[in-house]
């Protein structure tokens, strides 16, 4: 190796020892010599249509691989990238916006540059990015440069969420020490005090021993707490035998073929005997909360602070500031793991009856069997649908009606979920897709399980970020993608304007979205396959053709629903929120937590 490398070799080569393999983006003038240096870094140029896509795509391969990258150029692109930065930060995405910026003498000087508001303030929009960023660095000095990207990088994958590097364009060959790439960038976690710890965990075991009716809410952060978290989630509720839920940002990360697992809890939207015994319970057991409105169902999920034990990245809360407290400095790794190696199982309480809420596996095969001519519908497709499953597939539902009905979903061993709780942007899982299935791709190479990446989008949804199934088909990706034609925005319909034109779009002719977009001829190893489902009949066909489950290629597979059409929970949930935003659900706000007082009848 040379005694010295530039800078942008530097930059790239630390995102592929952290596991990039894979860098989303669009060029621009600014960051064009840095982009010479991503294939000689051994990572392979995805290449977006806009720069929107493209963060939404790293979002979604980050939330497979870790570490995500999106590169975009200074002031227009970043800006137009900043909404999927956005939601990579409050749903925890660890992405890293590198932003190609004009050199160092150009800011010093204040000119008028383009791209730039035209005022000589060239830190307008770090300022900007350090708003939905958890670190930045601004690269303006050679010596200092190496040491920044660790410092970001390193923040990135401990907090799970994103981060900013400006690179100028004078600093991208600039000369630094080779010797630097040998020492790794450290992502150890300190251990918790052993004798803090030990107090917690004897706290916690005696509150599970003297629980008489447990419960454990499993939901989304879980997963972003780092290597390692969610199998002790899993191994906790196995070997509890604890009835456990998870919300609908958690779920696919709990094993649903365990027989204590009841589902998603759904609170005022789900079964009637369902909350009514969550409210009861004695102890709850809560990982990684996100106590967004969605996730919790309009605040109905949220179990009593008195009872409840919280286990967030770095503290755990102890019943409520009245009667317990919140331990801070302690990760929940080595707490998990502690708990589950002192447990006596002997001693932890079996419920006896074992309440009735619901097995999701046994609901599926309770189904009657559809009409063959008959209307595909919103309250029973998620479920059937789920037979399509396989381990290793990794399913994204839109948000809209995909989002509430694939909370129905019956997800076999293995299978991850990737869905929306608190960001909601419409278009965001088609970028993500993309970039889901590159992960995927990179994965099975390195000898992962096999699967498929499977999207449930709707119509509405597809429009916003259409263009990125070029991307799909110019990276030969494989993708399976059922578009729910239901004429416009029904989630939107549901909530106000049921005949509003403003929730209509246009009827576009979806199957020929791939010809559009360039899709390959009679080429025997890139099939193109597209298909359209109105009936149950057809669906059921479709699903039970050997060549659209193997899930090669771009398919993509058009299912006719009706437009008022929607989950039932949808409907129960937008009652709730109606009510609430009337002033009927008396929602209380103490703190950083909401308690709901009143449901709806």
């Amino acid at each position: 190796m040379a005694e010295h490398i530039d800078l942008a070799e530097y930059l790239f080569r630390r995102l592929y020892q952290v596991g990039v393999r894979g860098i989303h983006g669009v060029p621009g003038d600014y960051n064009l010599t840095a982009l010479d240096y991503v294939a000689p870094a051994g990572l392979e140029w995805v290449g977006n249509c806009n720069e929107l896509n493209a963060g939404y795509a790293a979002d979604g391969y980050a939330r497979v691989k870790g570490i995500g990258a999106v590169v975009t150029a200074f002031g227009v692109g970043e800006l137009s990238a900043i909404n999927a930065i956005g939601g990579a930060y409050a749903e925890m995405a660890p992405v890293v916006h590198i932003v190609g910026t004009p050199s160092t003498s150009i800011q010093n000087s204040g000119a008028c540059m383009h791209h730039s508001l035209g005022d000589g303030n060239f830190r307008i929009f770090a300022e900007m990015a350090a708003k939905v960023t958890v670190a930045q660095a601004s690269l303006t000095s050679a010596h200092t440069a190496p040491s920044e990207i660790d410092r970001v990088l390193r923040q990135c994958l401990l907090q799970s969420r994103p981060v900013y590097v400006e690179l100028p364009t004078d600093l991208v060959s600039a000369k630094i020490p080779a010797s630097l790439l040998s020492t790794p960038i450290s992502t150890s976690i300190p251990p918790n005090d052993e004798g803090f710890e030990d107090a917690e965990v004897d706290l916690i075991i005696s509150k599970i021993y003297a629980a008489k009716q447990p419960f454990i809410i499993v939901d989304g952060f879980t997963s972003r707490y780092g290597p390692g978290v969610a199998a002790l989630a899993n191994e906790l509720v196995r070997v509890t035998g604890f009835p456990c839920s998870t919300t609908p940002f958690g779920k696919g990360i709990i094993d649903e073929t365990l027989p204590n697992f009841h589902g998603v809890y759904a609170g005022i939207a789900g079964k009637q005997v369902y909350m009514p015994w969550a409210q009861s319970c004695d102890l709850v057991l809560r990982l990684g909360p996100l106590n967004s409105d969605v996730n919790t169902f309009g605040f109905t999920t949220i179990p009593d602070p008195k009872v409840t034990i919280t286990f967030h990245r770095d503290s755990v809360e102890v019943g409520s500031a009245d009667n317990g407290g919140h331990y801070k400095n302690l990760h929940i790794k080595g707490l998990l793991q502690k708990i589950l190696d002192r447990l006596d199982v002997s001693r932890v309480p079996k419920l006896d009856p074992y309440p009735d809420l619901g097995c999701p596996r046994r609901q599926l095969r309770a189904l009657e069997a559809t009409d063959p001519e008959g209307t595909i519908d919103q309250n029973t497709f998620y479920q059937r649908v789920s037979t399509f499953f396989r381990e290793g597939d990794i399913v994204l539902s839109e948000t809209g009606t995909p989002s509430v009905g694939g909370r129905d979903f019956v997800l076999p061993k293995h299978t991850q979920l990737i869905n929306s709780s608190i960001w909601l942007s419409i278009g965001y899982m088609l970028g993500a897709t993309q970039g889901v299935a590159l992960a995927q791709r990179e994965l099975i190479a390195d000898g992962g399980r096999k699967g498929r990446t499977i999207l449930f989008e709707g119509d509405g949804s597809l429009q916003m970020t259409v263009q990125e199934i070029s991307t799909m088909i110019r990276n030969r990706l494989d993708v399976t993608i059922f578009v729910l034609n239901n004429d416009g925005y029904t989630i939107e319909r549901w909530i106000h304007g049921m005949e509003a034109s403003y929730n209509d779009v246009a009827p576009w002719r979806y199957l020929k979205a791939a010809d559009f977009f360039g899709a390959p001829q009679d080429d025997k190893e890139y099939k193109i396959s597209t298909h359209r489902a109105a009936t149950w009949g057809e669906l059921e066909r479709l699903l039970a053709d050997s060549e659209v489950q193997d899930g090669k290629g771009f398919k993509m597979i058009e299912v006719i629903m009706t437009k008022e059409d929607a989950p039932e929970s949808l409907k129960k949930l937008v009652q709730t929120v109606q009510k609430r935003n009337s002033g009927v659900l008396d929602a209380k706000v103490e703190g950083d937590k909401i308690t709901a007082k009143a449901a709806a009848q």
